[in-house]
């Protein structure tokens, strides 16, 4: 009998491509196949216990997420190249994460609702799906599985989860971790592999009543096609293109600040990084030297890491390269660091003369990389920062109420900054976009519920005693 070799993946650290982190065994088809029996099985049991005891483990794992911060961020931190502080504040950000959800195992599942008989009760009552899938990119390693993670088990459901190849090392501690807080076997299931091989299976696999995927556009795209005609749910979370505006009356150190925060944070490798910015004729100039002044202040290296993957790192120089075939003017950065050669380091990238015809102007980068124009007033500014396929985040710096209120209504995205970056998001709060930029129902917050639960009404007759 031939047994079959399984296959192994070697991980490498981005900051210094020689340097061994791990390896990891992948899963096959049929082991993938497997799990998702397991899950189905165990979403009998796990679907009947009390929601408070299943928000009970969920405390459980955010202590224990701290308990293990340093060697979880350390260990991430090498995966994908995120600086350590860095990842120390995704960590602490997963905890809270978790802690938000594992109230949720308390709280109302239902309501109670009047009848036009006097003898009948009608209420309410959401309940579990069943086995989902949960896909989950590299950037946000510990942070983004456990948004969806944890919704999807405080509900009732049981979760096959495919994380990224980029991470399967930091993945697998995360998965250890759930066993520790005493989550029952086969309530998560972990596999490992590549999306084009394990996520057809998931997308595929008639037992999996939902998907929750955060990812590319054209892979969200394939998971419509594929999973859409079958009636599955479907949450993806996708790419953005997001917007600053600048108005001459704001705070412009702040502005300055924050857009440069927004854009460089992580490497500019966050769905909803700042990678347009749109300045007021008036302080333009001022603006462009803060920027500039912002940049320089960013250590690559110490405060700024590495693109996590090879792939990464020409990707992002590629798009350098072509916005200045293009035309676009480079006025800081735009080359890999020189004495940095052992790791996927680019320096953060400031660009004008940029135009709206330009991919610059268009397409995701996912890297540090800023584009800056000019615009007349306030009005040219949100025409051209609605100008775009994408609409995820979107921030205005401004002391002038009214049309930071003007900018709420009017902003073709799903969440809205004003006087801050267009990224961060906390547990409390829905996060998702619109136009291309998401599909389905909101990830966090009490929207959570609405993916990861089905609503039932039932009608009780004969309610009233009668002697």
């Amino acid at each position: 009998m031939v047994m079959s070799v399984r296959e192994i993946r070697v991980q490498f650290n981005p900051a210094n491509t020689s340097e061994c982190i791990g390896k990891i065994e992948l899963d096959t088809i049929s082991e993938t196949e497997e799990k998702i029996d397991a899950s189905e099985e165990a979403f009998q049991k796990w679907s009947r216990m009390s929601s408070v005891a299943r928000g009970e483990i969920l405390q459980t794992l955010a202590n224990l997420l701290i308990e293990h911060m340093e060697p979880l961020a350390e260990l991430a931190s090498k995966e994908m190249g995120k600086t350590l502080p860095e990842m120390i504040g995704e960590v602490k950000r997963g905890a809270s994460i978790l802690r938000y959800f594992s109230q949720e195992g308390m709280r109302a599942t239902g309501e109670v609702l009047p009848s036009a008989s006097d003898d009948k009760m009608i209420y309410t009552k959401r309940v579990p799906l069943g086995v989902v899938a949960v896909i989950t990119p590299w950037n946000f390693p510990i942070a983004i599985p456990l948004w969806k993670i944890a919704p999807a088990l405080v509900y009732g459901n049981t979760v096959v989860w495919k994380p990224s190849i980029e991470v399967a090392l930091t993945s697998q501690y995360m998965a250890d971790l759930f066993v520790k807080a005493g989550l029952p076997d086969h309530v998560l299931n972990i596999v490992q592999g590549r999306g084009s091989k394990l996520g057809k299976v998931l997308i595929e696999s008639p037992k999996v009543k939902a998907i929750s995927f955060t990812g590319s556009n054209a892979v969200g795209q394939q998971i419509l096609d594929v999973a859409g005609p079958t009636k599955k749910k479907i949450q993806l979370e996708l790419g953005g293109k997001n917007a600053a505006i600048i108005l001459a009356d704001a705070d412009l150190d702040l502005a300055a600040a924050k857009t440069i925060e927004g854009a460089m944070k992580q490497t500019g490798q966050r769905c909803t990084a700042t990678s347009r910015v749109y300045i007021e004729a008036p302080v333009y100039d001022a603006v462009v030297e803060k920027l500039i002044e912002n940049a320089k202040q960013i250590k690559v290296g110490v405060t700024m890491g590495p693109l996590a993957s090879k792939q990464q790192f020409e990707n992002v120089l590629e798009h350098i390269e072509r916005a200045k075939g293009q035309g676009a003017k480079c006025i800081f950065g735009g080359k890999p660091v020189a004495e940095l050669s052992e790791g996927y380091f680019v320096e953060p990238t400031l660009f004008t003369n940029v135009t709206h015809d330009m991919d610059l102007a268009k397409e995701e980068v996912f890297g540090p990389v800023l584009a800056i124009f000019k615009v007349a007033d306030y009005e040219e500014a949100v025409r051209l920062a609605n100008d775009s396929d994408f609409g995820l985040s979107a921030s205005i710096y401004t002391t002038n109420i009214q049309k930071a209120f003007d900018f709420i209504d009017r902003s073709e995205v799903g969440l809205v900054q004003i006087n801050d970056e267009t990224g961060g998001a906390e547990p409390q709060a829905p996060f998702g976009g619109m136009k291309n930029s998401g599909t389905g129902a909101r990830e966090q917050g009490q929207a959570a519920k609405e993916f990861f639960t089905t609503l039932k009404t039932i009608t009780i007759n004969g309610i009233q005693y009668k002697e």
